[in-house]
């Protein structure tokens, strides 16, 4: 049996990272946070299981805690916004999308946060829409 890796980096390549398939799900978020830690009005996230995650380059990888029970990891060399985990879904990692590298196990399916939708961004989709997070 084949077991399919995806890899990823961040922009300068400090923080490297790989995950075996199958990714648990892929979906666009429009919530404020997102908005301002990327500076960009969607970020997509693919969800992985950690037992299937791994760092394989973490020197530069710094974790900011954004609520709570949640944070999300940056590369403290080029910035670029690449984790997300939180205590309300354990035992998984959220990656953002645009930082592995081609094409993966699933497409994105569905909208979350929209009641934080940016009034100059219209989605040019018809993937299902929802205001909030769905578990």
């Amino acid at each position: 049996m084949t077991v399919t890796t995806f890899h990823g980096a961040c922009l300068c390549g400090e923080v490297q990272f790989e995950y075996q398939a199958p990714s648990l799900w892929c979906a666009h978020c429009h919530c404020s946070m997102c908005q301002r830690a990327h500076g960009a009005p969607v970020v997509t996230w693919v969800g992985v299981a950690e037992q299937r995650f791994r760092l394989k380059s973490d020197a530069a990888l710094r974790w900011y805690h954004s609520s709570a029970d949640s944070e999300r990891g940056f590369c403290d060399h080029c910035g670029s916004t690449l984790f997300f985990r939180s205590q309300r879904w354990p035992g998984e990692i959220h990656i953002v999308r645009t930082n592995i590298a081609g094409e993966i196990d699933v497409m994105p399916s569905l909208h979350v946060h929209c009641e934080s939708q940016a009034p100059w961004f219209s989605p040019g989709d018809s993937l299902p829409r929802h205001r909030e997070s769905v578990d």
